[in-house]
């Protein structure tokens, strides 16, 4: 990202909580983040993965075999599979993560998901933008 970029995401993510600055990442300012999301997100958006989540490194780039990770992908979500939102709840992961309850669309089976791994397939849309900041929250003001 270049640094008007970031100085724009720092603005929005700001105005989600109606400061100049964007406060540090916790239970009560996810909660409100939460709020800003449900509100405002496109429930129509296609979900996937940011980038490949923490159970297939071993996978994706160590040396897991490709069989049995294929195995273990259809009872756990991938990040190459695609999703729609169903809810945020209202619990968290820890301080640090919301949760998103997904549903993958392949075969309707339902995850749950740290919001900030997840990403749209279309990109340049505003489920995209509201996504795309808070990763950059979660990941910048921890």
């Amino acid at each position: 990202m270049i640094m008007r970029d970031i100085e724009a995401a720092e603005k929005r993510i700001a105005s989600v909580f109606g400061t100049d600055k964007a406060p540090e990442v916790g239970k009560e300012s996810l909660q409100v983040y939460r709020a800003h999301l449900l509100q405002h997100f496109d429930k129509e958006a296609v979900l996937t993965g940011r980038e490949d989540f923490l159970w297939e490194e071993f996978y994706v780039f160590g040396p897991g075999d490709k069989k049995e990770y294929e195995e273990l992908k259809k009872n756990r979500a991938s990040y190459t599979d695609t999703f729609e939102l169903v809810d945020i709840p209202k619990k968290t992961i820890g301080d640090h993560d919301l949760i998103a309850l997904v549903r993958r669309l392949s075969d309707g089976k339902k995850f749950e998901i740290g919001l900030s791994w997840l990403t749209t397939k279309k990109k340049r849309t505003a489920a995209y933008q509201l996504l795309d900041d808070f990763a950059t929250w979660i990941v910048n003001c921890q």
